[in-house]
């Protein structure tokens, strides 16, 4: 009897190590999940290139590096996420290049108005020394940027018809909140507004807003256009994104690590360029299918506005200047 006892009693330590194995693997397994945020909803070139990045980086690294991508802002805003990179809190982001603007100026020379004439020009502009230089600025943030994510240019969207930026004075715009947007719309006698993006439907709706200035994938995401039913063309502005890594999780990785993670986003970052590209086609043959009204306005009618604020702004820093001065060299 004492022998079957004993038995029973090692069967049952064994079946209970075993168990304990399991759950302590489970436990380091959950922990060891990579979290990585965006702004923007999951058709949104922004999540699209976050989605690729994650499941290219599993595939190459054997599933050692899983990453669970949440669109939206559902891990939080701006702010928020920058703080949670800075703190390891998440590993990943996708940060708009003119939120980091208002920490690191020089990602300002993105923002230049009448810069580039599409995302591929824009794109093109990633493989600069400067733009190198500008992510390499990141880490006094406490965050390592791996590339950029470019959305669609930035046009109006707009309740009533926009044939010329000079019929926008005293209008309510929402654009992104920083400097150099509000700067922008002002010289037209604008009214810059920010506001959080699911509230720009409703905005709309209730007269809160006029226009929307905004790149095309949140315009049919979001189907503003049900709200504001006409866009005018405008390639006024590009928009790119950094893909942010946490800092202090980045460097508890090896070389090699940190190697393979920037290859993979490299290319993740090069297929969000010409996939955009394209996307920019799909987009505005979609509009035009759901009857949206459409007038392109020429980049000659508001040269001297342009000329106003790249000059306020292409010598605020040296990078900002010898950005401005690659970008020419190449047209």
């Amino acid at each position: 009897m004492k022998k079957l006892n004993l038995n029973k009693l090692c069967s049952f330590c064994s079946a209970t190590a075993v168990a304990l194995t399991i759950s302590v693997t489970s436990m380091q397994s959950v922990a060891e999940t990579l979290r990585l945020s965006t702004p923007v909803p999951p058709s949104h070139i922004f999540s699209k290139v976050s989605t690729k990045f994650a499941e290219d980086l599993s595939a190459r690294t054997n599933g050692d590096f899983e990453i669970k991508v949440f669109p939206f802002g559902k891990l939080g805003s701006d702010p928020e996420n920058t703080l949670m990179i800075q703190t390891g809190a998440i590993q990943f982001a996708v940060i708009p290049a003119a939120f980091m603007a208002n920490r690191e100026e020089s990602l300002n020379a993105w923002l230049l108005p009448g810069l580039f004439d599409d995302v591929a020009a824009a794109g093109a502009a990633t493989q600069f020394s400067t733009a190198k230089e500008m992510l390499a600025e990141l880490d006094k943030q406490g965050m390592v940027g791996l590339g950029y994510v470019f959305a669609g240019m930035r046009h109006l969207l707009s309740v009533d018809p926009i044939s010329d930026l000079k019929e926008i004075k005293d209008k309510k715009i929402r654009t992104f909140p920083g400097p150099i947007f509000n700067d922008w719309w002002l010289t037209f006698g604008a009214a810059p507004t920010a506001l959080p993006t699911p509230e720009i439907a409703p905005a709309l709706t209730t007269n809160l807003l006029d226009i929307v200035d905004v790149d095309l994938d949140l315009v049919t995401a979001l189907k503003l256009y049900q709200q504001a039913p006409n866009l005018a063309i405008t390639n006024h502005m590009a928009f790119p994104a950094i893909m942010v890594v946490s800092k202090k999780w980045w460097e508890s990785k090896t070389a090699e690590q940190q190697t393979v993670i920037r290859e993979v986003f490299a290319e993740a970052e090069a297929w969000g360029i010409k996939a955009q590209a394209i996307a920019e086609e799909k987009n505005l043959k979609m509009l035009k299918d759901a009857g949206v009204a459409i007038t392109k306005i020429d980049k000659s009618s508001y040269a001297d506005s342009t000329a106003e604020i790249r000059n306020k702004y292409v010598n605020k820093t040296p990078l900002i200047s010898e950005f401005y001065e690659q970008v020419k060299a190449e047209k």
